[in-house]
């Protein structure tokens, strides 16, 4: 019997204690604001979707000879084709598809990688010269994308900290150290395509590189902090 009311008695305490901690943090004053920013950044990786097909002609040109002729052209671009030029499709080298009925036409797939739309526009004329014209922007990147994100979580918690200040100044009272931070995770939005990446000019003309712009990744991100009010 004894045992049981010291091992309520400690319970009771243990709850007490708790209760003590909480009612202190909630009773101390302070003030609660949020806080954002975002970053535009120019994407430096733009993987490009090549499908090659045979032609539906009498004679048809296998994709083996324009997958040369493509490499070769990519090469003339200073392309490093061993290190940026990858077969998508990583269970088959090819695939095959219907064409009238009986007949069947191969294709195969690439991502190609660039990393400026001044080069990418150069390899849209270059594949447009050799007759590939299934090419499409499959996505964008950028290379220190992580690091951007925690600049803008950085100056998500200065804009914070720089509201809190303009609240409690005219009421007199300063704020103290932050009590609690909560981080929203930083994201980022990706562009849908290039703006202005297909230049319109003759094929013999050079490539307007002052013509040339791509949509901007946006970063984001945005905290939650409570910093202590005197």
């Amino acid at each position: 019997m004894k045992k049981i009311i010291i091992f309520s008695l400690c319970v009771i305490g243990i709850s007490n204690l708790c209760f003590a901690q909480t009612k202190s943090f909630i009773d101390q004053p302070y003030i609660e604001v949020n806080g954002s920013a975002d970053s535009l950044v120019t994407p430096n990786e733009i993987f490009i979707k090549i499908i090659i097909s045979e032609k539906d002609t009498r004679d048809r040109v296998s994709v083996e000879e324009q997958e040369a002729k493509m490499i070769n052209a990519l090469k003339n671009l200073n392309i490093n084709v061993e290190k940026d030029l990858t077969n998508s499709d990583m269970m088959s080298n090819y695939k095959f598809h219907l064409l009238k009925q009986k007949d069947v036409i191969k294709t195969k797939e690439y991502i190609l990688k660039v990393k400026d739309a001044n080069t990418l526009n150069k390899v849209f004329i270059k594949l447009e010269d050799l007759g590939i014209s299934n090419t499409s922007i499959d996505r964008v990147n950028h290379t220190d994308l992580e690091n951007i994100k925690n600049e803008c979580r950085s100056k998500a918690i200065e804009n914070a900290r720089k509201k809190a200040i303009a609240l409690t100044k005219p009421i007199a009272q300063t704020i103290g150290n932050a009590i609690l931070i909560t981080d929203n995770e930083a994201n980022y939005v990706m562009p849908y395509a290039a703006r202005g990446v297909m230049v319109m000019m003759n094929k013999a003309e050079d490539v307007q590189e002052s013509n040339i712009q791509f949509e901007k990744i946006k970063v984001e991100a945005s905290v939650g902090a409570k910093f202590i009010l005197k």
